[in-house]
């Protein structure tokens, strides 16, 4: 399968997508995680690990990468509106936005952009899910959450407990949202991938997160 990878864009906010198997008609839109300082936004090296794979198996989707302006959690209304602008852009084209994958802290921007009509489907990957999160637009959708066991937060390392996601999960289901699931890696660590100065490197379990994501778009793909 060739997989076409079209040149980066600019969105209504400033950010940045980029796009792998542009002009699907249906689409998966990938959101980055953060930190607490205000930096400018990077691709994520555990989205581009996912979407390098993810491509070719499900080539009836088209895959849209977003790049916030700043990449911080104190941002997060911010970041939000970079999604949404993703968003509004992959609909505005004609193609229909149908799952939002959100790692770490892109797991709280996908959640708080899950009301945009298009999306019918949040997987988040090790999700920050603050208890202070709205989880009302969650109501009618798809959510699957997929956590390493290892995952946790070190001085100076990033990561999610997963207790965390648990509790936001949980909340979600108390909610009223009923098509959800919740998978603990046993293994996994924050993420898949990390990059090394030779290119992306895959973390322990990556292989399985891979495959969780894929039958959670395979259904996406097939209900196109």
């Amino acid at each position: 399968v060739t997989v076409a990878t079209a040149a980066v864009n600019r969105l209504s906010t400033g950010a940045e997508i980029r796009v792998t198997n542009p002009e699907q008609t249906r689409a998966v839109v990938l959101v980055n995680g953060g930190q607490a300082r205000d930096v400018p936004g990077t691709w994520s090296a555990t989205l581009e690990w996912l979407v390098r794979r993810l491509a070719p198996r499900l080539p009836e989707l088209g895959f849209y990468e977003v790049k916030y302006r700043i990449k911080s959690w104190n941002r997060l209304d911010m970041c939000t509106e970079d999604a949404l602008a993703a968003l509004d852009a992959v609909t505005g084209s004609g193609t229909g936005a149908s799952a939002l994958v959100g790692f770490s802290m892109g797991g709280a921007v996908a959640i708080q952009t899950a009301s945009h009509p298009s999306v019918e489907t949040v997987i988040g990957l090790a999700p920050w899910i603050p208890d202070r999160l709205d989880l009302a637009g969650l109501r009618g959708k798809r959510f699957a959450v997929v956590h390493g066991a290892l995952d946790r937060y070190l001085p100076g390392i990033p990561g999610v407990s997963p207790d965390n996601s648990r509790r936001g999960y949980e909340r979600a289901r108390q909610l009223g949202v009923r098509d959800a699931d919740y998978t603990l890696l046993s293994g996994g660590l924050h993420g898949l991938a990390i990059r090394a100065p030779w290119g992306i490197a895959p973390l322990p379990r990556a292989r399985r997160w891979l495959d969780l994501v894929a039958a959670e778009l395979e259904r996406v793909q097939s209900s196109g």
